[in-house]
Parts: C-alpha cells; sequence; structure tokens
C-alpha cells in the first residue's frame, strides 16, 4: 500500500481548519452553517483521497466526518444555554476525544478522576484479546477447508479482532487517559452482548458517540416537530448515511446496503417498542431477548459490511490479501 504525503498534509490542514473554524461556528450558533461545512469538507476529502488506498480513504473520510459532526453537535447542545467550553477545551475535545459529548471537556486540567487506571488496563487486554484473533485469522487462512467458509469465518475473526482493539481496546484506554486529566470520559463501547434489547443495544451499549451524535444532532431537534417515530427512522436514517461514506464510499461499492441496514433496525426497534407495550412473554425471558437482540443486529450484518468492503479494507487492514 503506496503512501502519498500530499494528499495527507491537506487532510490535517483541513481538519484543522474545521477545528479553529468550528468554535466561532459554536459561539455564533451557526447550525445550517455547520451542516453546510460537514457537506463540503467531506466532498473535498472525497476528491482529494480519490486515488488512494481504500484504506487510506476510509480513515480520512471517517476522521474528517466525526470532526466536522462534532461541531454540529457541540453547536446544537450549547444553542439554548451559555458556551461554558474554552476554546483550549474544544480544541482538545475535537482532537483528542470521540465522544460527541463536549461537556466533560469543561473539567479538563482538574484533579484525577477515579477509574481511570481500570479503564486503561481494559484497553490493554482487548487490544491483546483483538491481536490474537488477528493472528488466528492469519492461520486460518492456510487451512484446506472449503474457500467459502474460510472467508465468512476470516472475515467475522477479523471484524471482531479489529473492533476489539479499535473500540473496545485503544477508545478504554483514551476514556482512562482523559480522566487523569480530570475528564469524566467513558466507555464508548459497553458490554454490548448484555443488551436485552435493540433499544437498550444502540442507545445505551454500542456506539456510544453515534447516539450520542444522533440523538443532539437529528433525534432532539426532529422529536417535537414530527413525533419520535419519525425522529427516530430520521436518526436510524442518518446513521446509514454516514456508515455510507465509511464502508461503500472508500471502495466505490455497495452504495445503499449500509442504510438499508439501519433502515432494518430502526423499525425493528419501533416493532420492539410496540410489542413491549403488550408485555409479551418471550421478551420477558433473558435468554431469548438476547437471542432476539443479537439475531436482528447480526443476521443483516453482510448488508452494513458489504463484501468490496471486506475484500479491500478489512483484510488487507489486518495484513491479509483477499
Amino acid at each position: 500500500m503506496n503512501i502519498n504525503l500530499m494528499p495527507i498534509i491537506y487532510f490535517a490542514l483541513l481538519n484543522l481548519g474545521i477545528i479553529l473554524l468550528g468554535y466561532v461556528f459554536i459561539k455564533k450558533t451557526w447550525l445550517w452553517q455547520s451542516w453546510l461545512l460537514m457537506i463540503g469538507c467531506i466532498l473535498v476529502i472525497y476528491l482529494i483521497f480519490l486515488g488512494e488506498h481504500p484504506i487510506i480513504k476510509m480513515l480520512a473520510l471517517i476522521a474528517t466526518t466525526f470532526t466536522c459532526m462534532k461541531v454540529i453537535a457541540v453547536t446544537e447542545s450549547y444553542s439554548k444555554k451559555v458556551l461554558t467550553l474554552t476554546f483550549k477545551q474544544w480544541v482538545v475535545f475535537a482532537g483528542g476525544w470521540a465522544g460527541m459529548r463536549a461537556q466533560p471537556f469543561e473539567t479538563l486540567g482538574a484533579a484525577p478522576l477515579p477509574g481511570a487506571w481500570r479503564l486503561i488496563r481494559f484497553g490493554v487486554t482487548r487490544v491483546i484479546a483483538g491481536a490474537v484473533l488477528i493472528f488466528l485469522a492469519h492461520k486460518l487462512v492456510l487451512l484446506p477447508w472449503n474457500p467459502e467458509l474460510i472467508y465468512i469465518l476470516t472475515s467475522a475473526g477479523l471484524l471482531i479482532g479489529l473492533s476489539l482493539i479499535l473500540h473496545f481496546g485503544l477508545l478504554g484506554i483514551s476514556a482512562g487517559t482523559w480522566r487523569l486529566s480530570g475528564v469524566n470520559t467513558y466507555l464508548l463501547f459497553r458490554q454490548p452482548v448484555k443488551a436485552l434489547s435493540l433499544t437498550e443495544f444502540w442507545s445505551k451499549r454500542w456506539n456510544i458517540a453515534f447516539s450520542e451524535m444522533t440523538s443532539i444532532a437529528i433525534f432532539r431537534p426532529l422529536r417535537h416537530r414530527t413525533g419520535p417515530v419519525v425522529a427516530l427512522m430520521a436518526a436510524f436514517i442518518f446513521s446509514g448515511l454516514l456508515h455510507e461514506i465509511a464502508l461503500s464510499m472508500p471502495v466505490n461499492h455497495g452504495y445503499g446496503l449500509p442504510t438499508l441496514y439501519f433502515i432494518i433496525q430502526g423499525l425493528m426497534v419501533l416493532l420492539e417498542k410496540a410489542l413491549v407495550q403488550k408485555k409479551p412473554l418471550f421478551l420477558q425471558n433473558r435468554v431469548i431477548a438476547h437471542t432476539w437482540t443479537l439475531f436482528w443486529v447480526i443476521a443483516p450484518m453482510p448488508l452494513l459490511f458489504h463484501s468490496e468492503f471486506i475484500k479491500q479494507v478489512v483484510w488487507p487492514l489486518a495484513g491479509l490479501r483477499y
């Protein structure tokens, strides 16, 4: 994989500009301008990295999207109250934390908070576990088994391994490190396999940064105008569109599939809420509730992580060739 320096320099300058300019947007509560900023910056990054390797393109698109979404989320968060976030706190938050709530960084520089080293140890163990899974995937591809079975098992192992390293490992270490600086950061992935419902999975356990972002930027502003059902579906569709940027645009394939995945999730959450009101016995059984949740998260997952993304990004990212 060849890495060209100039696109990376342009990427760094653009994101630095977003962070510096973003504080102006927040102070002036320029909300719709923040949305235009994100659309424009994603388009610029896509064009800059058009000829680059899908992995590099993916990382640049994800990082830029998250930086822009922080401007939107923080602008929305402080739109109806006094801005108490300093410029320094904003810069550190925007450039150094994956969450979407800036308020914890208002205490940056205070005394260390409890639980920091526990989170760091948690993160380190998950990085090791993820590395072991990737190592095993390298051994798995050498076995003389059915190629399709090898592809499925290897891809699943790589997705879990990479998730352990990034989502649970590095982000756990990051949360613990910021707590040492007095910032009340937290795990963004909270034992998702323990979720007893899709609502719990998506709102409280899986990728809290995403749920924070969609709640602040989409669900809350729309809820009083359109009602909670439309607002919830809009939030899930928006999540799908962001995953199109992260998973489909880098490989220029699979457009619409990630959005379809999140439409299914949104519809199943609504169905689940309707069922819960009738208190069906099967959702009150913990084993069945776990099975229900994991089935609807995992069964449509090939739509989210479509084959071209697996082949062009996931396997090469782990040092494997499909």
